[in-house]
């Protein structure tokens, strides 16, 4: 088969090139250097089980449109694997490079390509180099592991598929138990490899709530390196989202880890991304039941209402929404409480975060409002009468919240309507009899 094209494409099987003397030479590519599918010059030869080579493109579209035999013998593929024809590869280029006066570019070295074997053997030098406490080794492969990842998204895919996660999982754990301190450089590879394997199997999971990886992830999230306490916050927020209760696993290893959370959010150059993860940390810790009124307190002692405010002020949607889950939660506590009722800042904020966030945001709104005004505190209420709040959250009830939280919208509404008559903020002829009763 030959074809002529008047302008250049290595794909065809005979090149015209026009000359200066205005005579025409038709170059012929090779027929082995042609992809049997496409017909064109093959740029990354590989070769099936049934030992035909294709261009890795187009083999890969046979395949992944479903095709199970290989389009030139018709056999049943026993494995998809793909083996790089690198002796082919050699000769096209060669073959580039000798005709380049003709007009044929020399086809590049394609990137690294991992199948499941290379996969499978790099995993098990990080299982023999953890055995002996290599770290410098172990390190090695893990850079190795990233650098192939960035080179494709399959390679991204197949290091996940074959089980590198828990691998490095298992490295992690086990260097953490030799010693944190002296394999920190190790230990942070690791971490941000594992940030973009998430969701982990349970396998990989369990090694990272081991005592020893939670403390060495409170312990980096410490680090003055701001790279390194990102990749712990993390890995950290996975974990919990994944089972909430390991929150309290984390407070055993170190009960300071609520103090570098906070840290973490006060850092000027703190991305949003970091900020919403540690508030999101945050929010898991403090809302679980089992978290003690003592380490709730400690935290409010550190400032975190007026902060968890200032975000709520000026800030986006995404982190609006984190910071009022937190301070929700707080405000559950005694100690929550009343140091949000001290701040000038938080009956007017969330008033006006009601129906401007989220229908999540809205929800912990109303809760909150409900939560400072309970206990008859008179002052919250008229505060929030003056700037809207009967009103906020009677739109609240009209837009269709859950059942739950219209029963807090209604309680809050009927607490509110007992104290209009001493402030001047709504019409009085607002009908109240449609309320539903919250019990």
């Amino acid at each position: 088969m030959t074809f002529s094209f008047r302008r250049k494409k290595a794909g065809s099987a005979r090149k015209k090139v026009v000359l200066e003397s205005n005579s025409v030479m038709e170059l012929t590519i090779p027929s082995h250097f042609r992809c049997p599918v496409s017909l064109d010059l093959m740029k990354d030869p590989v070769t099936l089980s049934t030992g035909i080579t294709y261009d890795r493109e187009s083999i890969e579209k046979w395949i992944e449109s479903g095709n199970e035999k290989c389009p030139v013998t018709n056999q049943i593929l026993p494995s998809f694997d793909l083996i790089p024809n690198h002796a082919i590869r050699k000769m096209i280029q060669d073959w580039s490079v000798e005709n380049k006066s003709y007009g044929i570019d020399r086809i590049p070295t394609p990137k690294i390509v991992l199948n499941s074997y290379d996969i499978s053997d790099i995993s098990s030098k990080i299982r023999a180099a953890s055995k002996r406490g290599d770290a410098h080794k172990c390190q090695e492969l893990v850079r190795k592991i990233n650098v192939c990842a960035k080179e494709s998204e399959r390679n991204k895919v197949s290091i996940i598929e074959n089980g590198v996660g828990y691998v490095l999982s298992a490295s992690f754990e086990a260097f953490t138990c030799l010693s944190m301190e002296k394999h920190e450089g190790l230990l942070e590879e690791i971490l941000s490899t594992l940030i973009w394997m998430f969701p982990l199997g349970s396998e990989g999971q369990s090694k990272l709530v081991a005592p020893s990886s939670l403390r060495c992830m409170a312990w980096l999230l410490k680090s003055k390196n701001l790279s390194t306490k990102q990749n712990a916050v993390s890995v950290i927020t996975e974990l919990l989202f994944l089972d909430q209760q390991r929150a309290s696993a984390l407070l055993e290893v170190d009960d300071d880890v609520l103090e570098s959370l906070l840290n973490l959010i006060k850092e000027p150059i703190c991305p949003t991304s970091t900020k919403a993860n540690s508030l999101l940390a945050i929010y898991y810790i403090v809302s679980l039941p089992k978290t003690s009124e003592i380490v709730t307190s400690k935290i409010v002692q550190l400032g975190i209402i007026s902060l968890l405010l200032e975000i709520l002020v000026d800030s986006e949607k995404n982190l609006s929404q984190k910071a009022l889950g937190v301070l929700d939660s707080l405000c559950s506590t005694y100690a929550g409480r009343e140091k949000a009722r001290e701040n000038a800042l938080t009956v007017p904020v969330i008033v006006k975060k009601i129906l401007r966030v989220s229908a999540a945001a809205t929800e912990f709104c109303v809760s909150i409002l409900l939560k400072l005004c309970e206990n008859g505190n008179g002052n919250v209420l008229i505060e929030a009468l003056e700037v809207g709040g009967f009103q906020k959250v009677l739109v609240a009830l009209q837009s269709g919240c859950r059942e739950k939280t219209k029963a807090k919208a209604t309680e809050l509404l009927k607490m509110m309507n007992q104290n209009r008559k001493k402030v001047n903020c709504f019409e009085s002829s607002v009908e109240l009899r449609y309320l539903k009763k919250s019990y």
